[in-house]
Order: C-alpha cells, then structure tokens, then sequence
C-alpha cells in the first residue's frame, strides 16, 4: 500500500488562537484564585479550616481525572472533548461567581477541575496533531510553552486587578469569555485529522485506579502541609497511593486496551519529559508561593503592583520559548535546549535566594525574574512537544494528559514540600534569635524571608536536578535528522517523530 502524506489544514494558525487562549485560560485559573481567596474567604464566612479546600478541590479533580481525560479524548475524538471541556468549564466558573456560600464555591472549584481534566490534555494532543512539519510545530509549541510557562503569572495580575477594582467573583467570571471565543472558534476552525481516534474500549479498572491514586497522592501533600509529613492521614494517604498506582501499572500490563498504554512511559524521552518537567514545577510553585507573600508581606506592594512585578518573567518566558527555542529547536537536540534552560532558571532562583528586607527591586529581583523566565521558556518549549513525541495519533491524548499530571502533581508537591521548608526553617529562625530581637514585628519580618530564602534554595537545587534528568535521558536528536527516538517502537504501528516531521507518516516498525 503507497505511503501518503495527509493534506496539511489551511486554518492550522487560525486553530492554534484558540488552543492558546483555552491553555491560558486553564493556566491562570490555577493562580488567579489565589490571589482572590482572601476576599471571598471574608465574604462567604469560609473558616480557616476549610480555606485550603477552594484549591485542594480543584487540584484533585483536575490531578485525579487528567489520565481519564487523556483517554477521553483519544475515544471521542479531541475536539468534541475540547469543546465540551469549554462549555463545562465556563459553567462551573459561573457558578463558582455567584457563589452564596462555602459550600457553592467548593462544589464548583470541583466542576471547574473535572473539566479542566478533559480541557487541558485535548488541547495539548491536538497541537500535536494538527502540526506536524518540523519548523512549524516549533514555532506553535514555542507559543504553547510560553502560555504554559507564564500563564500562571498572568493570572497573578489579572487576579491583582479584578480582585483590587472590582470583586473576587471577576476571578471567576472573566473565564467566561474566554470559554465562548474559544469554543466557538474551535467549532468553527478546528479540523481534527482523520483516523487519529482510539476506537478501544475503555478500560474502567485502569480509570478507577488511576484516579484514586492520583487524587491520594496529591491529597497526600496537600494533608503533609498542614498535618505534617509523620502524620497518620499523611502517611496512609501516601500508602494507599502507592498501592493503588501500582494496581495500575499491573493492570494496564495486561488489559487488551489500557487508559495508560505503557509505551508511552517507557520512550525514555517522554519519561525524560515528564520527570523533568514534574521537577521545574515544583521550583516554579516554590517562586510564585513565596514571592508573592514577600512582595505583599514584606515589601508592602498591592496585589496589582505584585502581579506587574511578575511582569518581567513573563516577558522572559515568551522571548525564551518563541525567539530562542523556537528558533534552535530545528537545529540542535532539545536536550541542549532543556538542560541549559533549566540551568539558567536554577541561576535565575539562586540569585532570589538573596532577598532580604531591604532588597532592591531593580537590582536583584528583576534580574532573577528575567533569568527565570528565559531559562524556563527555553525548557517548556522543546518539552511540551517532545512530549508528543514519536507518540501514535491515538495516544496523543493520553501523553498529553501525562505532562499536565506531571505538573499538577509537581505542583501540589511544590506547594507542601516547599511551605514545610519555608515553615520551619521560619520557626527556628523565630527561636534562635528571639533573645537578642529588637521587636518582635521586625523578628517576624526576618524569621519569615528567612523561611522565604532557604525553600527557595531548595527550589534551586530541584531545578539543577530537572536539568540533569534533562540531559541525561533525552537522547533524541534535533528535528530533521535522525535519532534513536525516530525509530523507538510504538506497538504495531509507529509515527515517526519529530525528527522526520511528527504525525506525517505511519510505516510498520519491527519489535527490537
């Protein structure tokens, strides 16, 4: 039978305004309530207690259901996922901005992240898809993994300035049109290409363990936050984790159709991806958590001036992800774009480990957010497609739900490990220096930067070892030449990858 290459789609540029603007959409969602939490805590009556849950409820819908979303979107098809994913979630935004009580807004921050579960991986997978020549797939993934990267920092301003000039419920509301412009772009742009769908059953054991142990295991750090990490609840949550994912590694080894094919793990270049990535989110949480408290705590900014603080980082995300990622990722192995990215973001977070109480804007934290935003731009492009890579049309949903679980579950680490370090390096700062104190709100002041600092350390340190992973487990070789991933076998069938235009051409591999 000849070999054919599929007709390439004319409104390709045209659907990838409306991918980015829903990817942003579901990015910034995830920082812009942060910042709104302390006005609708005071406005709904939401006790200490269960202030944490407006972001947990979230973290475990959307954690927990990413794999079944994945899968999703392989059987039904991306852009009705995608579209469906819209709608849902602009529903359950407008819920949760006309909240009347705790109760309410719980319940749709839950909405919000079943939805974001079938959003997030059916916009990745149809980027993968829908660009397959070489230098165009960079330049639409360099946007994607600018959005990806900054997103969550434009939500800070926005969150910032709807909170300080109207109402927290905006925080809400304003995902609304960016629900319907990109829905109904989608429904009239996006052409999915055809024969890319899973017709496979789905395999509901792998479901129920997959989600049950992703909702565990990020429930886990969350409860390891404000229990402690020797914690009862902490350790048998991490224990039935731990049970439960392995159930599902054992049953998808077995089962005729699995929701998590293993193949898509064990391509030690997506396995470098997920695990680098997971890595770099744990460091970014670590940043935007605490810089934010020190810009607001410590050096008195308002929530508009903090998120236009962020402003340079994100200006850094884009020029690292379009101008010099995009621009070499068809020229040299995206592992010698990841390491060095990662590397200059790890420079980035030491030189913010330096902050103190008197610390200059312009002087040091500008050149940090600048050195983190071009490191993790540089990084977060070749990732976000060599995700995709080598991968079969009908995993393509399910490999991009593996990048949003590694982040979600790199960032649900992030938030607890980091906040533990940040605590108690805080505490004992408190009690090795109450003696010789001047006051005690200028100790807490100096104990709490101290906090500040030394997670931050940490976060440097996670970021160095994301580049190691980088580096050492990504071996596939720049786009338009060959490398050993090109040829990695995919089952029966493989699409070649990136390296020779990825999803253009499916010819039999022979098993190694």
């Amino acid at each position: 039978m000849p070999e054919t290459v599929p007709s390439v789609d004319p409104r390709r540029w045209k659907a990838l305004i409306f991918i980015a603007l829903a990817q942003l959409m579901v990015v910034l969602d995830a920082t812009i309530v942060n910042i709104a939490l302390p006005s609708a805590q005071q406005d709904l009556g939401i006790t200490d207690a269960n202030r944490q849950w407006v972001i947990t409820a979230y973290a475990l819908a959307f954690g927990g259901l990413l794999l079944f979303g994945g899968r999703v979107a392989d059987l039904w098809g991306r852009k009705r996922t995608f579209i469906i994913g819209l709608v849902g979630f602009a529903v359950a935004s407008a819920l949760g901005g006309a909240a009347a009580n705790q109760e309410m807004l719980l319940g749709a921050r839950a909405l919000q992240g079943v939805f974001g579960a079938l959003l997030a991986p059916a916009a990745l997978s149809l980027l993968a898809v829908t660009f397959t020549e070489a230098k165009e797939r960079a330049k639409a993934f360099g946007i994607f993994g600018a959005i990806a990267g900054g997103g969550g920092a434009v939500g800070l301003i926005l969150g910032g300035v709807l909170t300080e000039y109207m109402n927290w419920r905006w925080t809400f509301f304003v995902n609304i049109p960016f629900a319907v412009v990109a829905a109904t772009g989608a429904y009239l742009v996006i052409r999915e290409p055809a024969g890319s769908r899973n017709p496979s059953r789905l395999d509901i054991p792998g479901v129920i363990l997959a989600t049950l142990g992703l909702v565990s295991l990020v429930y886990g750090f969350t409860r390891a936050e404000s229990d402690g990490w020797l914690a009862g609840p902490t350790l048998g949550l991490f224990a039935a984790a731990a049970v439960l994912l392995l159930a599902f590694v054992l049953v998808e080894a077995r089962v005729k159709a699995p929701l998590l094919p293993l193949r898509v793990l064990t391509d030690r270049n997506r396995a470098g991806v997920y695990a680098s990535l997971g890595l770099a989110v744990i460091g970014m949480f670590g940043l935007f958590l605490f810089l934010t408290y020190y810009l607001q705590i410590v050096k008195g900014y308002t929530p508009v001036t903090t998120g236009l603080a962020f402003l340079p980082m994100i200006v850094g995300m884009v020029t690292g992800s379009t101008q010099i990622g995009a621009r070499l990722m068809t020229r040299v192995r995206p592992r010698l774009l990841m390491a060095p990215g990662f590397s200059v973001a790890a420079l980035g977070m030491l030189v913010l480990t330096q902050i103190d109480l008197d610390t200059s804007y312009p002087a040091l934290i500008l050149p940090g957010f600048l050195l983190m935003g071009l490191g993790m731009g540089t990084a977060f492009m070749p990732a976000m497609s060599l995700a995709t890579h080598g991968v079969q049309p009908r995993d393509a949903g399910v490999a991009s739900a593996m990048v949003n679980t590694s982040q979600q579950v790199g960032g649900a680490i992030g938030t607890a490990l980091l906040n533990t370090i940040a605590a108690s390096a805080t505490t004992a700062y408190a009690t090795s220096h109450a003696a010789g104190a001047r006051s005690a709100d200028l100790l807490k002041l100096q104990s709490m930067v101290h906090g500040y600092s030394t997670a931050i350390w940490w976060a440097v340190g996670i970021l160095a070892l994301a580049g190691v992973i980088a580096f050492t487990f990504i071996n596939t070789g720049r786009p338009g030449a060959g490398s050993p991933a090109a040829s990695s076998t995919e089952g029966e069938n493989t699409v070649l990858g990136s390296s020779e235009g990825e999803g253009e051409i499916q010819v039999p591999v022979m098993a190694h």
